[in-house]
Formats: C-alpha cells, sequence, structure tokens
C-alpha cells in the first residue's frame, strides 16, 4: 500500500466515523426533542391510565411535573388537574392527610380563579376517598356537593358520573330504592349523551345493588359481564369503583355452589348492558 493510498483511506474512514456520530447525535437529538413535545394533557392522561394500572410512582411523577409546569408558567387549569390527578393516588393508600393538603389547594385555587370547578372536583375527590374508607355519611355529603356545583355549571360529564358514585352509598346504607333511581338515571344520561353506548361501568352499581338484596345469581351473572366487558374495552375500573365488584366476587363465591357459578357464567356470553338494565333494574 502506498502512503498516498493509506493517507487516503485514513481521510475516509474518518469521514464515515464524522457522518455516523452525527447521525446518532441527530438522531438522539430527535428521540429528546420528541419526548419535550409531549403535551402537559397527554401527561396527564398518562397519569390518569398509570393509576387505573395501579402504577402510582410513575403516575405521581407525571402529574407532579404538570403541577410544577402549571404554577411556573401560571396555568391554573394545569395547576387544578394536576392536583386533582394526585388526589387520585391519595386514594390508594387512604391517604386523608394527604388529600387534605390537596383539597386546601383546591380551595385556594378556586378563589383565586373565580372558578368553582375546583371546588366541584374537591367535593368528588373527597366523597371519592371516604367511600373507599367506608365513611357512607361523609361521603354522600360530598357527592351532593359535587353534583350540585356540577349541575350549577352545566358540568354534565361529573354530574353523570357522581350519579353512579352515589349509588354505592345508597346501596351501602340499605336506601335500594334511591340506589336503583340513581344507577337508572345515570345510563339515561348516559344515552343522552350517547345513544349508541354500551357503558359496561355503570353494571358495577347493579351487581353491588344485586348483592346487597341477596340476589346473588343476579350479582354473579352481572359481575361476569361486566369483567368480560371490560376485558373487551379494555376498561380499568378505579379502585373505589373496584371495590364493590371485588366484593361481590367474594361473596357469590361463598353463597353459591361452583356448578351454580359455573352454569351462570356460561349462560351469560351473549348478555349485554341493556339486557342486564331491563333484567335487574325496577
Amino acid at each position: 500500500m502506498t502512503r498516498l493510498t493509506y493517507l487516503l483511506l485514513i481521510t475516509a474512514t474518518t469521514l464515515i466515523l464524522a457522518c455516523n456520530s452525527q447521525v446518532k447525535n441527530t438522531t438522539e437529538e430527535q428521540t429528546e426533542a420528541q419526548a419535550t413535545e409531549v403535551s402537559p394533557q397527554e401527561m396527564l392522561n398518562e397519569a390518569y391510565q398509570l393509576f387505573k394500572e395501579g402504577d402510582d410512582n410513575a403516575s405521581i411523577l407525571l402529574a407532579t411535573q404538570v403541577l410544577e409546569l402549571g404554577r411556573k408558567t401560571k396555568n391554573d387549569t394545569l395547576v387544578g388537574r394536576a392536583l386533582t390527578s394526585l388526589c387520585r393516588n391519595a386514594q390508594r393508600s387512604l391517604d386523608t392527610t394527604k388529600l387534605a393538603e390537596l383539597s386546601s389547594e383546591l380551595e385556594d385555587l378556586a378563589a383565586t380563579s373565580g372558578n368553582k370547578k375546583w371546588l366541584m372536583y374537591r367535593a368528588h375527590m373527597n366523597a371519592e376517598m371516604w367511600r373507599l374508607i367506608g365513611d357512607m355519611d361523609r361521603a354522600e355529603d360530598f357527592y351532593t356537593e359535587s353534583m350540585e356545583i356540577s349541575l350549577a355549571l352545566g358540568t354534565t360529564g361529573m354530574y353523570t358520573i357522581d350519579h353512579f358514585n352515589k349509588s354505592f352509598v345508597s346501596t351501602a346504607k340499605g336506601d335500594y330504592k334511591t340506589a336503583n333511581a340513581l344507577i337508572k338515571k345515570y345510563y339515561l344520561l348516559r344515552k343522552e349523551a350517547d345513544a349508541k353506548s354500551e357503558d359496561a361501568y355503570g353494571l358495577i352499581a347493579l351487581a353491588y345493588l344485586l348483592e346487597q338484596k341477596e340476589n346473588y345469581k343476579g350479582a354473579h351473572e352481572v359481575a361476569v359481564v361486566t369483567r368480560r366487558l371490560f376485558k373487551e374495552q379494555n376498561l380499568f375500573p378505579e379502585p373505589p369503583d373496584e371495590k364493590p365488584l371485588l366484593l361481590v366476587e367474594a361473596k357469590v363465591k361463598e353463597v353459591l355452589t361452583t356448578t351454580t357459578l359455573a352454569e351462570i357464567s356460561t349462560n351469560s356470553v351473549s348478555a349485554s348492558v341493556p339486557s342486564l338494565l331491563d333484567k335487574y333494574l325496577d
């Protein structure tokens, strides 16, 4: 190999390595840029999904990042939604102290922003916590407050879901007539919002109502269909909502025979939300 050829080879190799390094650096920069392009709302959506899947540490990390961003940019919406997200995480560990701190911040935000929506979220999150703990009177008061505010603000989503939530309280207190009416109103509001909706979530409340009324066969049928639809629709129930469903599933296994449980499960494969509502709601 001549000296000139050797020098040319060295030069070409150097250029190739430089180009590869530049491509690598550019790729890394693009990846970092894409990561920073994730919107705060997308981060909150992911925090909510992680919460539903049980990964509270990751959920809290994302919500805290959005909270810091909201405070830095003085964005009330980001601050409020992040605080609400963190309230959900406090429910899992029944951390009433943390919930009280977050509730106070939501109250302050409502006062400074003049937006009562944050009081609605505060009431809703407290209702969920106290329902989990088992203080149904306190939970009922907070649900009532949340529904009053959501109705006044025209926040139909929260107004709708709290009919479902409050039905658990009525059922737990033995007021089955009110619970039945709340579940019916929940589905009526769902139908008004989307006539084609196949809302499986509300079936949790129906299963719990039937179990408390000692209709264990009906409760098992509804619970089985609920789980099937959750799987088909890729739904993850929140802790306050899954708790009564777990109680139903445990109770029917105590009361019904293995054969009966299997027969009901087999016969319910074609059951739908409308068919169960027609069958079991008064």
